[in-house]
């Protein structure tokens, strides 16, 4: 990943943050604002809208050959994915972090050492 890349991730990761409620974000002027005053379980609610519309998009890319409308659904998920990040506190570079980790780790290794934990 560039460093723009990850400039590009940062700056939204504000952007949301600075959406939040205890931060002067106003659920009548913005959405993410709006998700946020709804809690929970309605971030949790969309994430899950959106994995289903980005593995919908997938099938459809597989039959069509068009994988313009997967790219779309996969920036939404991971849009909201970021939202729900901010929700519990937590940073994209913490994510970034954690995939820079398991880097050379078999993922069969990384999911048994989890169980052990």
């Amino acid at each position: 990943m560039t460093a723009s890349q990850e400039q590009v991730l940062q700056h939204l990761a504000k952007i949301i943050e600075s959406r939040k409620l205890v931060n002067g974000g106003d659920p009548d002027k913005s959405y993410v604002a709006r998700l946020f005053s709804k809690g929970d379980d309605a971030i949790l609610k969309k994430i899950g809208e959106e994995a289903t519309e980005t593995v919908m998009a997938a099938k459809d890319a597989r039959v069509s050959g068009d994988a313009s409308k997967l790219l779309y659904e996969c920036a939404d998920l991971w849009f909201h994915s970021l939202v729900m990040l901010a929700q519990y506190d937590l940073d994209p570079q913490q994510v970034l972090d954690e995939l820079a980790r398991r880097e050379g780790i078999s993922g069969l290794e990384e999911k048994a050492a989890r169980k052990d934990a």
